[in-house]
């Protein structure tokens, strides 16, 4: 399997199945999105979701994939600095705004990062009508902030904080992008890159979610919290898994950018499932989001 993905680096073939990953890994995203920010505390849950797929990677890292190189340990400390910065983040502006005020600037803002740091690390450029492209993405981004900063009914008081975070929380996003890019690069095999990447990244957060637990005045029941995080756990298998795929396949930028299509599902996600107030302006912003996104993909 592996020797396959690496004989289809840089190839017609390599970038549809690029195309497809990122794809997938936008509608996976934002059904992860949503159970973090769903029934429980938002913290519990990345804690319940990151438990689940480290324990399900350790045997994958430890047995099964070949042992990294002596190169890659100083990448994963980079790994896990960056994704629990992340994730921090992304906890505080969901405790503070609506899954789909915060969702849709969180992963929005992160493409034009990603596109800089992209070109700067990889030297991957962009032509001008997919750097339009990123040009209507970013306007649907920030047009959903500032009508959700003006209108939005509910938490209107920490709204504005809850968008700071967002914007924050992108940029992040960005930088892990681009750095597990790098990573899953310098490493010999994907798959041992994407073993010891959720090993590594299941090991802090849920102690941070046990101790809040514990002090929870009336903490939720344990056995339903840790079945949606083994669910959440193999999402972001899916999710996180494939866009790394992408961008070892074909370009970093357009692998980011079409992940951004994830605004439309959640969109979905957060009015059938979350009963999160939406409304055609939003939708058409969220839209405009997704559009940039598939200009991108024309444009290249």
């Amino acid at each position: 399997m592996s020797d396959w993905l690496i004989s289809l680096e840089g190839t017609e073939a390599g970038h549809r199945l690029a195309l497809a990953l990122a794809l997938m890994a936008a509608l996976l995203h934002a059904a992860f999105g949503a159970m973090q920010k769903g029934r429980y505390d938002p913290w519990l849950m990345r804690g319940a979701i990151d438990g689940a797929y480290g324990l399900m990677a350790a045997p994958l890292a430890l047995f099964v994939v070949p042992w990294p190189g002596a190169h890659m340990w100083p990448i994963f400390a980079g790994v896990f600095v960056i994704h629990l910065a992340y994730k921090v983040l992304q906890a505080m502006a969901y405790t503070r705004g609506a899954y789909t005020v915060v969702y849709p600037v969180v992963r929005g803002t992160g493409p034009l990062f990603t596109v800089i740091g992209a070109y700067l690390l990889f030297g991957e450029s962009f032509t001008p009508l997919q750097w339009l492209g990123v040009g209507v993405l970013l306007a649907g981004i920030y047009g959903l902030a500032a009508y959700n900063l003006r209108f939005y009914p509910i938490d209107r008081e920490t709204l504005p904080a809850a968008l700071g975070l967002a914007v924050l929380t992108g940029l992040f996003v960005a930088l892990y992008t681009t750095y597990d890019a790098y990573g899953i690069r310098a490493a010999a095999d994907p798959f041992t890159f994407l073993a010891w990447f959720f090993f590594v990244d299941g090991l802090i957060m849920p102690v941070v979610a046990c101790s809040r637990w514990r002090n929870m005045p009336t903490p939720p029941a344990l056995s339903p919290l840790i079945l949606r995080g083994v669910i959440g756990g193999l999402v972001a298998f899916g999710s996180f898994g494939a866009v790394m795929l992408a961008t070892r396949l074909d370009k970093v930028g357009e692998a980011a950018v079409l992940r951004e299509t994830s605004t439309v599902f959640a969109a979905l996600i957060g009015w059938l499932v979350l009963k999160e107030t939406v409304g055609p302006r939003r939708i058409a912003l969220m839209a405009l989001i997704a559009a940039g996104a598939v200009i991108v993909e024309m444009g290249g």
